[in-house]
């Protein structure tokens, strides 16, 4: 096991597993902590539905091609613990997690604290106590009550694109879950924000008026587009023709043009050399990742492709499926999907997407509490008008993905499932 994972399920023991918004237990630990959230570097707070670990990923890679030591938390992990706390361009040490994560577990006493907020704790004194320029924060879920909103005044608070996801926390509509993502907003601080529709964009309208906070909002202070391969950035001090973001997938460069506009709107004098440099190198897994080798390629065999994305709701669902069009266009392939998903994810939504793409879905179940049986996977595939088939094993999934010939297979559906073929395949 995970030597931090075992850590946390002895903590688990007495502190719940589950997900309980607030910030008064937060507030009251690391007060006993010496206040360790108050000792951070300035600070990138990234908010939003999807893009939010790509948009991290642009913003570190930025600020490291300047030559900046970065801190980066993010959620969830894909493989260990330890990814989602990097202290100043490496990912912690686990002694040195485990040893705060005990602290915090001393400090909270008889509060409650939540796994994610254990952790979240853990993180913010393994910042304070290590030397770094920047620290790029990943809300985990909402923003407003998220245990990292505990930042007095970041550098800039960073929305991506809104979209519906996680409503039983955040509300069923998309102004209540934008009204929740803006509370990330502080007085003062600029409040960057990505493409929204117009009912969301509204909603941080009003949010950064009542603030103060200035508005950096993607559509009026900036726009971006791609043209021949490059990214085009533009605000108010003029144009900007950039490298391409690292990652594939046209919905990657907004996400490169996001962390741009953050760069921009903290005042950060970077040249456009160094940028390109940051989004050209900029590294994330489990987004439209190529998997080249392990057991599931060998089981696909050599005359097909095989990618992941942990893409889990029909906003990702469609991102993925635009990019997945535009790879059929450039070289024609059957595409197959390889899917497993969350009890509480609107699986219909889905593969909605796919709908006249995919020619075949072979459904699994991930190894994690939640995980819907392929059987339901394969019936949500089949409403939307792709066949799909149950599978025991995401090996057996590829075995039978190999027999109609090369084809083109996307695993999705869960970062969970992410993860699992990360650990145990690539």
């Amino acid at each position: 096991m995970d030597p931090v994972a075992a850590a946390l399920e002895k903590v688990a023991v007495r502190r719940p597993a589950l997900i309980d918004l607030g910030l008064e237990r937060v507030v009251r630990t690391l007060d006993r902590l010496g206040a360790p959230h108050r000792r951070l570097p300035p600070v990138f707070h990234v908010a939003g539905t999807n893009g939010k670990g790509s948009t991290c990923a642009y913003l570190r890679a930025i600020l490291e091609a300047s030559g900046a030591r970065a801190h980066v938390f993010t959620s969830p992990h894909l493989v260990h613990y330890r990814e989602r706390v990097v202290l100043a361009g490496a990912e912690i040490a686990d002694d040195y997690f485990i040893a705060a994560i005990n602290r915090v577990d001393d400090a909270a006493g008889a509060d409650d604290l939540t796994l994610f907020e254990t952790i979240t704790c853990a993180a913010f004194l393994a910042f304070a106590e290590t030397p770094a320029d920047y620290l790029v924060l990943e809300v985990g879920l909402g923003g407003r009550l998220d245990a990292t909103n505990v930042i007095e005044k970041p550098l800039a608070a960073v929305i991506t694109p809104i979209a519906l996801d996680h409503q039983n926390f955040l509300g069923h509509t998309l102004a209540a879950i934008a009204a929740e993502k803006a509370g990330v907003f502080r007085r003062g601080a600029p409040a960057v924000v990505g493409p929204q529709t117009p009912e969301a964009m509204a909603v941080f309208e009003r949010a950064a008026q009542q603030l103060s906070a200035p508005l950096f909002a993607f559509g009026s202070a900036w726009n971006a587009w791609a043209e021949n391969g490059r990214l085009i950035y533009q605000d108010e001090d003029g144009l900007s023709d950039l490298a391409a973001p690292r990652l594939p997938g046209a919905h990657q460069f907004m996400n490169a043009a996001l962390a741009v506009a953050a760069i921009r709107a903290a005042g950060l004098p970077f040249t456009d050399e160094l940028l390109s440099a940051g989004l050209a190198n900029a590294r994330w897994p489990a987004r439209l990742q190529r998997l080249k080798s392990g057991p599931l390629v060998e089981a696909l065999g050599d005359r097909s492709e095989l990618w992941l994305d942990g893409g889990h709701n029909p906003h990702a669902a469609r991102a993925l499926a635009a990019t997945l069009a535009d790879m059929e266009e450039r070289n024609s392939r059957p595409l197959i999907l390889i899917t497993g998903m969350q009890d509480n994810k609107d699986i219909d939504g889905f593969f909605a997407a796919f709908s006249g793409l995919a020619s075949t879905v072979f459904a699994v179940q991930a190894a994690h509490s939640g995980a819907r049986t392929p059987d339901d996977v394969a019936a949500a595939a089949e409403r939307a008008g792709i066949p799909a088939y149950a599978c025991g094993s995401l090996v057996e999934a590829a075995s039978l993905a190999a027999g109609g010939g090369p084809a083109r297979v996307l695993i999705c559906g869960s970062l969970y499932l992410a993860g699992e073929v990360l650990r145990d395949n690539a």
